[in-house]
């Protein structure tokens, strides 16, 4: 908004009001403010005598920016009110009614009526009065102040950081703000109760996604307005340490946190994306490494694990790709190996959990501690067992094999296919094949597998399906049991993970071929004859016993897509209502207005489809059996899955405080039977509308 446009209606009214001596001057380029602020210099300097002055030509009333409500707040996207310069008032059925300080403008009344779905009426406020409710009004803590109230999430203080720098002070940016902390706050409690190995908070072009990995698959956990996500990713920038005036650059960072009782470290990792940035949380609870015994093995694997760290000296591998437990194994086996009468030392890139009785060395390549010096400072500390986090590059598998040659047991993890791709994969580094042959004692080679879910596991009965047909008939063995997904495993069927592991043990007979440079092939027939199990035959195993399905050992070993959690669904609204008739209405109304429809008779099979599902909005009829509209209302408000699904309510009601106390309890919009078409479908278009502009 332009002195061009409104200099000739402003300037005349003022004119008209104080006299033409009053000489109002507005600079060519002069903002809207800029203009109101010289137009009121003339009415003396008094903007409020300025809105009088305009109402009264508009024949408009003064409006009271104090009595602003959220219901129409909610109906109007931050976006669209702070490109027009406008503050929602109040809304009813009929009309939205705004504050602004230009009633003239027909392409804002046409914008707002969009984005509301209503009639607009206006009411005049100056413009810098409305800039400051706006700033209080959408600001990211109130939004997130506005969701944590749906969620009636009260944590107090059961997460605590106990580990605070002088990183706080960095930056303009409050990020002590409490709705700040306490949405981070309920990030990390939900993941951590939901035992995940990582959160990603993932950055959009209006809204963020917040997930979590579970049992090594990406789980969608909430949405947020990118606004609101950019207030969490300061603030975990802030517990890890972290300068949040840098956005420009990768970041990595950690924290220590508590939730209840019990103890968690995080390892940060922020990334620069387009217009904001990306961060990915590990988390690592430094009480839970386990024991041999608590991996989950099969007895076979187990056993030649044990003895292959009977070893007093060699070199000892474990292989897999990024996220099998190759560090958990590694930190078992060396919890086996601490008895209190061995020297055990490592060297990580992070340390992920700390030992008793292992003393650990950081990476820190800037300070020039690399995997191979810090190996090479080990070997004069007369260590026992050194443990290597990874061999990269040839000077470090070099020294370690120098290491195995003087006397010391080496524990090393490296990424290979498989046990027998361990040999290839060092030559590959630089090794000669004579050095692998003689250090190399053996090999664990591991992934993780999903196991099935204990509350929902079922007997596989009845006709299979066709992937199920096709699996069965890859891997000649019969799927024993079924897991449907429910509440307990978040409808993926499956909870908790277990490894499937091959484990090699070198002899004479497979050095001396990896010596002559026979081929990987023969390599690993005479690894069979010599105990070796390969993983297929191990998961198979564990398929035959009810433990996992097929599909899951075709996903891990079969580099097959996970699953989706939930069907997509993103274009489909979901109609509830136990009227078949009213439900037939709405359908027919949406399928000619382009959208896909399902349908639910009651509140509790709603729930259960959205559950499953992933709705793009709900039209909710309030009058229903088992479960009404308002129980299903805020068991949606109360899940940070579902709190910021748009729901449009079906109210017989012409009651104006009941449809106030409706947008209160969470609704985004209502439409009052019976139906009318157009409205109906412009208030379903508005409400979606809104969620793609918030």
């Amino acid at each position: 908004m332009t002195a061009t446009r409104i200099a000739g209606w402003l300037t005349s009214l003022v004119d008209s009001a104080v006299g033409e001596s009053a000489k109002v001057e507005i600079p060519p380029g002069a903002s809207w403010e800029e203009a109101w602020s010289a137009a009121a210099s003339a009415c003396g300097g008094d903007e409020t005598k300025l809105a009088e002055v305009v109402a009264s030509h508009f024949d408009l009333a003064l409006a009271d920016l104090t009595q602003s409500e959220p219901t129409a707040v909610r109906l109007v996207p931050e976006k669209v009110a702070r490109q027009y310069g406008v503050l929602p008032l109040r809304e009813n059925d009929r009309h939205l009614v705004v504050a602004t300080s230009d009633p003239s403008n027909l392409d804002m009344e046409e914008a707002l009526r969009f984005a509301s779905g209503r009639p607009v009426r206006f009411e005049i406020a100056p413009p810098e009065a409305i800039r400051e409710a706006f700033d209080t009004l959408y600001s990211a803590s109130r939004t997130l102040e506005g969701i944590l109230e749906r969620l009636g999430v009260n944590l107090g203080e059961s997460v605590r950081v106990l580990s605070h720098t002088k990183s706080e002070t960095r930056g303009k940016e409050d990020h002590q703000t409490a709705p700040v902390v306490k949405m981070t706050n309920l990030i990390l409690h939900e993941a951590a109760a939901e035992n995940a190995s990582d959160i990603h908070i993932e950055p959009g072009r209006e809204f963020g996604t917040v997930r979590f990995r579970v049992d090594g698959v990406l789980r969608e956990y909430m949405k947020l307005p990118i606004d609101a996500l950019n207030r969490v990713v300061s603030r975990i920038k802030v517990m890890g340490s972290l300068d949040i005036a840098d956005r420009l650059r990768p970041h990595d960072g950690h924290a220590s946190i508590a939730i209840g009782s019990r103890a968690y470290d995080l390892r940060i990792s922020t990334v620069p994306t387009r217009e904001t940035e990306k961060a990915v949380i590990r988390i690592l609870e430094p009480e839970s490494t386990l024991g041999l015994e608590d991996l989950q093995m099969l007895d076979h694997e187990l056993e030649r694990l044990r003895r292959l760290l009977a070893h007093r000296s060699g070199i000892a591998v474990v292989t897999g790709p990024t996220g099998s437990g190759k560090t958990t194994t590694v930190y078992g086996g060396i919890r086996e190996l601490a008895t209190g009468d061995v020297n055990i030392m490592s060297v990580e890139d992070p340390v992920e959990y700390e030992l008793a009785g292992v003393t650990q060395i950081q990476v820190e390549p800037r300070r020039g501690v690399t995997f191979a010096s810090a190996l090479r400072a080990i070997l004069r500390q007369d260590p026992d067992v050194i443990f290597v986090g990874e061999i990269r590059d040839r000077e470090t598998a070099e020294v370690a094999v120098q290491a195995s040659a003087t006397g010391h047991l080496v524990l090393a993890t490296l990424h290979a296919p498989d046990a027998v791709g361990v040999v290839s994969r060092l030559i590959d580094i630089g090794l000669d094949r004579a050095s692998i042959a003689t250090s190399l004692r053996g090999v664990v080679a591991q992934r993780l597998v999903r196991r099935v879910c204990a509350a929902c596991v079922e007997p596989f009965e009845g006709s299979s399906s066709p992937k199920e047909w096709r699996l069965a008939s890859a891997y000649g063995v019969k799927p024993k049991v079924r897991a449907p997904g429910c509440k307990h495993c978040g409808h993926t069927g499956f909870r908790g993970r277990f490894p499937i592991a091959e484990v090699l043990l070198s002899d004479r007979e497979l050095e001396s071929k990896i010596t002559s440079g026979a081929p990987m092939q023969e390599l690993e027939k005479i690894a069979i004859s010599g105990g070796l199990r390969l993983m297929q035959e191990v998961a198979l195993e564990r398929v035959k016993s009810g433990e996992t399905t097929l599909e899951e050992i075709a996903r891990v070993l079969g580099e097959l897509p996970a699953e989706p959690v939930r069907r997509s669904t993103s274009d489909e609204v979901l109609v509830v209502d136990d009227d078949a008739v009213n439900r037939r209405v709405a359908r027919g109304l949406l399928e000619k207005a382009g959208f896909q429809v399902a349908e639910a008779v009651d509140g509790v099979d709603a729930l259960e489809q959205i559950e499953r599902g992933s709705h793009s909005l709900v039209v909710l009829d309030l009058m229903m059996p088992k479960l009404d509209g308002y129980g299903v209302l805020a068991k949606l408000r109360a899940s940070p899955r579902t709190v910021g699904l748009p729901v449009v309510v079906l109210t017989a009601t012409g009651d104006v405080n009941a449809e106030v106390r409706l947008m209160e309890a969470g609704a985004d919009d209502y439409v009052r039977k019976p139906i009318e078409p157009l409205r109906f479908v412009a208030r379903i278009k508005a409400a979606l509308r809104r969620v793609a502009a918030a």
